[in-house]
């Protein structure tokens, strides 16, 4: 029922269209670009109800407790501790050791301002974790979303830097300022 509704809604009320199919993986790094606003949830919400596959997040430990904590859960949310002390990419691969699924969404900027640079954890954790990374662009301007095949990182960081860029080439945020 849930995926009808998110389907109509993405694809009918919105005129969006979904280009590629989710892997049929249990365990990936998903990173979703550009970040520009709030509305990347919403949408990244109704694309995961539509292809039927669980996807993961990480926030900081505090979003998890009452009395909101059970909503981030639910939404499929689990707590780390992003401290300056702390190791989130050891942190966040030893919970892809403690489960048979985990599919983890992750915005490689970091933030939804525009940035000059990506952040890095998402590769690190995807080949300390041994999984694949799986792009997913939210083209407003097309008003698409596409979905890559898994792809496992390689030891060459600046060639698959340099694929994840011409995946995302051309793509507009919601903010595009900020893309």
């Amino acid at each position: 029922m849930m995926q009808k509704l998110s389907s109509f809604i993405f694809h009918r009320l919105w005129g969006w269209e979904l280009i590629g199919r989710f892997p049929e993986v249990s365990k990936c790094v998903v990173i979703v670009a550009p970040h520009t606003s709030w509305v990347d949830f919403i949408v990244g919400l109704l694309v995961r109800s539509i292809v039927g596959k669980q996807v993961h997040f990480i926030g900081k430990h505090s979003l998890f407790k009452p009395p909101f904590g059970w909503i981030f859960r639910s939404l499929g949310g689990t707590p780390i501790d992003r401290s300056k002390n702390s190791d989130t990419v050891a942190q966040t691969v030893e919970i892809f050791r403690q489960r048979e699924v985990f599919r983890l969404a992750l915005s490689p900027e970091g933030t939804r301002k525009k940035v000059e640079k990506w952040k890095t954890g998402f590769y690190y954790i995807a080949r300390q974790a041994q999984v694949p990374i799986i792009m997913v662009a939210l083209d407003f301007g097309k008003k698409q979303v596409k979905l890559s095949e898994p792809y496992f990182p390689t030891n060459n960081k600046d060639a698959d830097f340099e694929l994840y860029r011409k995946f995302f080439q051309g793509v507009v945020g919601k903010i595009p300022a900020y893309t």
